[in-house]
């Protein structure tokens, strides 16, 4: 495994991200026991949903898979479980005086836990960008990864609004449907829900695509 992660260039990052969810980890259960509070322990289960969609887009490239069908799952699965990268970003509305524990604290560890799970997002859409550059042309690729961001931007609304989930579509799917086809069909009636879908979708294209150009830019001014 390790090798075959060196020779997809994929060890230091998996590296790194591992030892930034042991720090979220850590710094959650110091809290916990300095506080004897639980308020931010759920943070972690907020990361290991983060954590799925890197799971399923490094399946795909540590296998290579091929097969159509396979992959078609596989990326709606991911679509699925995306929007919860970027979600912890919400988790800043918990930030607020909690007893003991001065408010910087609480701001660094949310941080913490919003950053490492948007590069868990971040790296698994460059990951599925990546897949569909090898069958689709650059402006398909593109729009795909533009909608995906917006698509992400839509799920978090329904889940920090209307506190829906991913596995809701499995275990309550007509209620999901049922929120969703609303809104589309009567726009005018949610604006709350695509004012946030539409600001939220232009700073996670944002982010992405500064992270993405960046490294490229700066190798590129070296030369």
């Amino acid at each position: 495994m390790i090798n075959k992660l060196k020779n997809l260039g994929r060890l230091n990052i998996t590296v790194l991200l591992i030892a930034m969810s042991l720090f979220c980890l850590f710094i959650s259960i110091a809290r916990y026991f300095i506080t004897d509070t639980k308020v931010f322990l759920f943070l972690n289960w907020n990361l290991f949903l983060a954590f799925i969609p890197w799971v399923i887009s490094s399946f795909m490239v540590l296998n290579n898979l091929n097969k159509k069908f396979s992959l078609i799952i596989l990326i709606i699965s991911w679509i699925l479980f995306f929007p919860n990268s970027p979600y912890i970003l919400t988790d800043l509305f918990h930030l607020r005086l909690h007893g003991s524990v001065p408010i910087w604290f609480d701001l660094i560890q949310i941080l913490s836990f919003a950053w490492t799970g948007l590069v868990y997002g971040f790296i698994s859409l460059m990951d599925i960008e990546k897949l569909l550059s090898s069958r689709l042309n650059k402006k398909w690729v593109n729009s795909l990864v533009v909608s995906f961001l917006f698509l992400s931007s839509f799920g978090i609304y329904l889940g920090r609004y209307l506190r829906w989930n991913s596995w809701d579509i499995i275990s309550n799917p007509l209620g999901l449907a049922g929120d969703i086809f609303d809104r589309f069909v009567n726009p005018s009636s949610h604006p709350r829900t695509w004012g946030m879908t539409l600001l939220m979708g232009v700073l996670l294209n944002m982010m992405y695509f500064s992270i993405k150009f960046i490294k490229p830019s700066i190798e590129t001014k070296e030369i």
